[in-house]
């Protein structure tokens, strides 16, 4: 596969999961009683309902082929926490099904990948390799999304827990995302790689 052709792997696979995420938040907010996703259309796997046109085409294919790098998001999926059944830990609940989605394709693809590598490998030299960029792909997403800091999944997971501690995470404002890429791009990427090899049986080399 040609440089250019692993590019746009590299952008499907990261979109679609992205979406799966997105979706996963719309689920968990209908399970809990809420329908505002489902009223607006947004309840689907279908990726073109939650494109960004800048955050999920522009931004992330011109840093991809200009840079190598990836950033990019998906448009947030709505939801009305008055409506959920646990108005206590209603928020939490759907805050988590997103990353929880992630880590669920990365753990059934990897599951996958470790019992039938030798049978996949039969078939193809470079699909368990593609596989596992799958799985590494979803740990990650799911990591950087725990993380404390707005508009992030994991701060609103932090705000029902920790509450009193929130309020130091909510001063940092918009330094908090540059906080949260500076993890990602820099301490992220190993603790991606252990849990990685716990579900895979081994590294992933990228």
């Amino acid at each position: 596969m040609t440089d250019f052709y692993f590019k746009i792997f590299i952008y499907i696979i990261i979109i679609l999961s992205a979406v799966f995420h997105e979706y996963a938040h719309g689920w968990a907010a209908y399970q809990l009683g809420d329908s505002t996703a489902k009223d607006e259309g947004r309840l689907t796997l279908n990726p073109l309902v939650h494109l960004d046109p800048i955050g999920t085409v522009i931004l992330p294919l011109f840093l991809l082929f200009t840079s190598g790098m990836f950033l990019g998001w998906a448009k947030p999926v709505p939801y009305n926490p008055y409506n959920l059944r646990d108005l206590k830990y209603g928020t939490l609940k759907v805050a988590i099904a997103g990353p929880g989605a992630n880590l669920l394709i990365a753990l059934v693809v990897g599951l996958i990948l470790r019992l039938f590598l030798p049978v996949i490998s039969s078939y193809s030299m470079v699909l368990p390799f593609y596989l596992g960029f799958i799985v590494y792909v979803n740990i990650f997403l799911a990591l950087f999304n725990l993380l404390p800091f707005s508009p992030l999944d994991g701060s609103k997971i932090f705000a029902d827990l920790f509450p009193n501690q929130w309020r130091y995470f909510m001063q940092l404002g918009m330094m908090g995302i540059f906080l949260a890429l500076f993890v990602a791009f820099f301490i992220l990427s190993p603790i991606a790689n252990f849990i990685f090899k716990i579900i895979v049986g081994q590294g992933f080399i990228f």
